[in-house]
Formats: C-alpha cells, structure tokens, sequence
C-alpha cells in the first residue's frame, strides 16, 4: 500500500464497508476497516490515514463519540455515513469535527466526489496564490497548513481551514451563505446553509481563544460573513 492514499472505513455493517471498500479500491485508494468505534480508534493509534470514513450509528463507541477523540490529537479528513440525516445529526457531526457527511443509501459518484474534494483541500490545493496570508494577530502558512492566532498554533479541521483561507484571501468582501458553500465544499453539496454557520461557530471559537485575539469573522445580518481587518 506504499504510496497510495489510505482510507479507513468505520462501519459496524461488513455489507457496508464491502460496499464503500469496493467502490474506493476502483480509485485507487488503499483501504482498510474496522468492525465498530474502539477497533477504529485502535487502528487509528497504530498508524496514519489520509481520510477517515465514520458510520454515526456504531454499537459501543458510536461515530459521533470517535470523532470527538480524534480531533483531541488529529486534522485527518473525516466522512461521516448515517443513515438518517436529520439536521441534528449533521449539526452535532460538525461540532464534533467532522468535515462533510453522507446519507445512506448513497450512489457511488456522489461518495467519490465527496472523497475527491475532501482529500484535494487537506492536501492544500485550497491554497490562492503565494506563501500565505499575514493580518495583526493572524498568520496563515499555506505549505505547511499552519494558522497561527495571537501567539498560539490552532488546531483546525480540513474544512476549517479550507474556510479560513477562502474568507482571509477576500478581505472586507461579504459572501452568502451559498457561495461560501459552493466555494469551499467544491461541489454540489447537498447540505443546508447551517452547516456554514455551524462551521464559523467552531472557527470564532478556535480564533479568539488565545490571549484575546479580536474577532476576524463578521456577521453580516441578512446576507452572510465577511472578513474583517481592523487596524490593532
């Protein structure tokens, strides 16, 4: 499996991950499995992925619960798979960290696509051009994908930073809520607009923390967010 990209797939249903292993490996990917949530976590410790596929409902350690865990120690990209997709379930995957989700049943080229897109922006082609993006109080770094606040490295997810990048490289310019989804989530993604705010919540969260570091993100009431640069 040397030089390819690894996926591991979570999903207490062997039918499932035969499925999606089936589908991956036609691409090229190298895959491996894991039966429920602490089998995951296992392989997880014992070496790296590139992306990580997590079925909500497992027995045990459900997805949302190994979702939590990894983003404690890791920036891995992560699916989730449920089979309901009920605006709470994708609401609660996003706080927890994760970075897009499906709904089963799923088709083959909308799993790919999600796959594809999610893997090409944590490999950093989300990126404008030059070495990065330098405001007071905040640095981006686009070779190595290090955002640094105050005095403080942050922690971001895939999709965090992917959303960081986009609104830092316009300064001062307001995006809806739709364009925010069509330009960082790269495809049709079949999600409501929430799932943009959902995702600012958790950046705001993550920007401010240190050593009080004013806010960059602006809500713009009615319309969506801008990135703002103020003189400090």
């Amino acid at each position: 499996m040397e030089g390819k990209t690894r996926i591991l797939v979570a999903d207490d249903e062997e039918r499932m991950r035969s499925l999606v292993r089936m589908y991956l490996e036609k691409e090229g990917f190298a895959v491996e499995e894991a039966a429920d949530g602490g089998e995951a976590l296992a392989q997880l410790d014992a070496g790296e992925y590139d992306l990580l596929i997590l079925d909500l409902m497992m027995p045990d350690t459900d997805g949302w619960s190994v979702c939590r865990k990894v983003r404690q120690t890791r920036d891995v990209p992560i699916i989730m798979l449920t089979a309901r997709g009920e605006e709470f379930d994708r609401v609660l995957g996003f706080e927890v960290g994760a970075d897009d989700y499906v709904v089963k049943p799923f088709s083959p080229r909308e799993l790919m696509a999600r796959v594809k897109a999610l893997l090409r922006r944590s490999r950093g082609t989300v990126s404008g051009e030059g070495d990065g993006l330098k405001y007071p109080g905040l640095t981006i770094e686009f070779a190595s994908r290090r955002v640094t606040a105050g005095e403080e490295t942050l922690v971001l997810t895939p999709k965090e930073y992917d959303l960081l990048v986009f609104l830092a490289g316009h300064p001062g310019k307001v995006f809806t809520r739709e364009q925010i989804l069509n330009q960082v989530w790269g495809y049709d993604f079949f999600g409501d607009t929430r799932t943009v705010d959902t995702h600012i919540k958790k950046l705001r969260e993550k920007l401010t923390r240190p050593g009080g570091v004013p806010e960059f993100i602006r809500t713009v009431w009615g319309v969506g967010y801008q990135f703002e640069v103020k003189n400090r």
